[in-house]
């Protein structure tokens, strides 16, 4: 799919510029999670230029492509041939890269079937703080020898390495899809959802948005329409899945602050005020809430999990432990001895 757009080098070059000159480097790609973290001071390097599909063999369910590349087009390429991006990534924005995607660790409602992003993961190209690029894992799922650092970069925001280049486990799209909303209250939908679960139904997406739940069910048609004659319900637009990831409901619409609470799925109710949608069968909540941070988050540890902040509240990410914090920052210092890739982005003091 050609080589144009690789300014691997160019990138590079910039790294070791800034290492040189011991400046901070704000990595950017259409910066469509910025939301989520601090603020950083520094250099702008946009990967946006790095673009470009590298590979894709849909018979080896195998793309890789550079951190620029944007997530529709790959999108769009893998829907030629039936394919898709198994976590379905939230985009939340129009410009949304691949190497953003990867980098921000986000998931869509089939995560808890599909599984996360850096499942998903088999390898990258990375320009490390020591002014390297290097290659690690590789396109087949059993590479895994040596330091999996492809993996370890998901979810770190940019604050380990600069990604250059991700290949990427992609999967057939289901043959049928259905979508139900059936009225019940939210402990109820929990306590089926719960059920269901020991069961073999295609569920691959299960939310509760405050009056209803609703599934979809993925599969072949005849286990879809099975699972369909079961469960009941009226038939729904598998568009709401869609406006679910991407923050488009109703629910997200007003200004209140906004939390994501990660918590384990057989969580009850959170006790905490405010408005809550359900996703992934529990262990997703979206909640609507002026409370203050640390009830918030006092509350989701209580319930063995952790809040982000999307809204401007409060720091984004759950303090570290003080272990944890020492772990962090060594391996901030083996991987970034300097402190130049988004400093401070994650924790004010890595």
């Amino acid at each position: 799919m050609g080589l144009a757009g690789d300014l691997s080098q160019d990138l590079l070059d910039q790294v070791k510029q800034a290492l040189a000159a011991n400046t901070p480097l704000r990595i950017q790609g259409s910066n469509s999670k910025a939301m989520l973290g601090n603020p950083v001071a520094g250099e702008l390097i946009d990967t946006r230029g790095h673009s470009g599909i590298i590979s894709y063999d849909p018979a080896e369910l195998v793309l890789t492509a550079r951190a620029g590349t944007p997530l529709a087009e790959i999108e769009a390429a893998l829907a030629e041939a039936g394919q898709m991006l198994p976590w379905e990534p939230p985009h939340l924005g129009p410009a949304a890269t691949v190497g953003g995607t990867v980098a921000a660790g986000l998931s869509g409602p089939r995560r808890p079937w599909a599984g996360a992003v850096r499942d998903h993961v088999l390898g990258s190209r990375v320009i490390t703080g020591h002014g390297k690029l290097l290659r690690f894992g590789g396109e087949v799922m059993k590479n895994v020898a040596g330091y999996d650092l492809s993996r370890l970069l998901t979810g770190s925001f940019g604050c380990l390495g600069l990604l250059s280049e991700v290949s990427l486990k992609v999967l057939p799209r289901p043959r049928q899809c259905l979508s139900l909303r059936l009225h019940m209250p939210a402990h109820l939908a929990l306590s089926a959802l719960a059920e269901w679960g020991q069961q073999p139904l295609p569920i691959s997406a299960a939310c509760h948005d405050g009056e209803a739940l609703c599934l979809r069910l993925e599969g072949g048609e005849g286990s879809v329409q099975s699972a369909f004659q079961r469960l009941g319900g009226e038939l729904i637009d598998s568009r709401f899945w869609d406006d679910l990831r991407e923050q488009r409901l109703a629910f997200f619409a007003d200004s209140q602050p906004l939390w994501r609470l990660s918590l384990p799925i057989a969580s009850g109710a959170t006790g905490l005020p405010g408005r809550e949608l359900i996703d992934w069968s529990g262990a997703q909540r979206w909640l609507k809430s002026t409370a203050p941070a640390a009830q918030i988050r006092s509350q989701a540890a209580a319930l063995g999990g952790h809040a982000t902040a999307y809204s401007a509240v409060a720091d984004s990410f759950t303090p570290l432990p003080a272990a944890l914090l020492r772990y962090h920052r060594a391996l901030k210092q083996q991987l970034d001895p300097q402190g130049i890739f988004n400093p401070g982005r994650m924790y004010a003091d890595l």
